[in-house]
């Protein structure tokens, strides 16, 4: 484990309250370098790993990430090559207890020293079991941390904004040299979903979500992760009816399977609360076999509006919820939760292998 490194004794904190717009008020603290009222969604995260993984997940951007596992920090902050992005996206994270200590050969950065850095706002000291009950109880709404303890005249709806514009890349950029050609539709895309898809003898080409590029020469499409309303995305769910008439292989990531599903004309709705953990059972339809998920996401499809040439292919067994979908003849399917993990188990990780047998395959059809 290496020596027990502290950043407490650098840290002054001041009383802070996190305000739900349905009236619930929590208490806690924030560091004295926080000032400013911050608003998002307050939404919560039942992992007991993984906090630097979902603070720099791009799907988390304007939200108040509240972790439920009661120790925070305990590891630090490992270097960036474990991020899922480049910076620190969530509104703010919410924890009950910030560990004074951390220790973790891998760790760069105390948990705290790093928020500042990163301008990451952190409230601590939070019932954060209450409040994970209260949002099960009511479902997640906008909120705001308030270091003043004054309440907002007015809260901010960020799935009103189109937050995929806010993460999505601004140009194309290419990795690999191999001989089929990945098109990967970044909509804030996760560097670990990158990582995986690079372990596969193919060359990639991310491009940003409007980008139309359904003239141009290439062996399938990967629709990646990403933040808000899947409706939103109306110039992304365009180019993929394109694609869907091109009939090559097509993969989706959890805003990627919404978004599938808007394509083809399906429905997607808002969850109460959302899925947010690592340990979330699907089942694959058809089978007995039951599989540990990664999940980050506050929207799912309706299954009765799925066409009639599509089918449910994984589903959630505790609440019955579509996780995957797949076209009955063609070389199209996306899943709900995060086959990637980071954090989490890997058990459908052959959903990327299945990906490129698809691609293979494709040849001989």
């Amino acid at each position: 484990m290496g020596i027990l490194v502290s950043d407490s004794a650098r840290t002054v904190i001041k009383p802070a309250k996190l305000i739900l717009e349905s009236g619930e008020i929590f208490s806690g603290s924030v560091p004295n370098w926080q000032s400013d009222t911050v608003f998002g969604e307050a939404v919560f995260n039942t992992g007991m790993v993984g906090y630097v993984e979902a603070a720099t997940d791009p799907s988390y951007t304007g939200q108040l990430l509240n972790f439920t596992y009661p120790l925070i920090g305990n590891y630090g902050v490992p270097g960036v090559d474990y991020w899922e992005s480049d910076r620190a996206r969530a509104a703010a994270i919410i924890v009950s207890e910030a560990a004074h200590f951390y220790a973790h050969h891998q760790a760069g950065h105390a948990l705290l020293s790093w928020c500042q850095a990163q301008k990451l706002p952190i409230m601590m000291d939070v019932d954060t079991r209450a409040l994970a009950k209260t949002l099960s109880h009511k479902g997640v709404t906008p909120a705001a941390i308030s270091c003043d303890g004054q309440i907002p005249k007015q809260f901010i709806d960020i799935n009103s904004e189109h937050l995929v514009q806010q993460v999505s890349i601004k140009a194309p950029v290419e990795y690999g040299t191999g001989n089929k050609k990945i098109i990967v539709i970044d909509c804030g895309i996760k560097n670990n979903i990158l990582r995986c898809l690079q372990r596969l003898p193919v060359t990639i080409k991310q491009v940003p979500f409007d980008y139309d590029f359904t003239g141009e020469d290439y062996d399938a499409v990967f629709i990646s992760n990403g933040p808000g309303d899947p409706q939103k995305c109306v110039e992304t769910i365009a180019i993929i009816k394109k694609v869907f008439a091109q009939d090559k292989p097509v993969f989706g990531i959890c805003l990627g399977a919404q978004l599938t599903a808007l394509a083809i004309g399906a429905k997607t709705y808002k969850l109460p609360f959302g899925h947010r953990a690592q340990n979330h059972p699907c089942l694959l339809e058809g089978t007995d076999q039951c599989f540990l998920t990664s999940q980050n996401h506050g929207y799912c499809i309706e299954e009765k509006s799925l066409p009639n040439d599509w089918r449910v292919m994984f589903r959630h067994l505790n609440d019955h919820t579509v996780q995957g979908v797949a076209h009955k003849t063609k070389p199209f399917f996306a899943v709900q939760f995060h086959p990637e993990a980071a954090p989490g188990p890997v058990d459908t990780a052959w959903l990327f292998d299945k990906f490129y047998q698809m691609i293979v395959a494709d040849d001989e059809r």
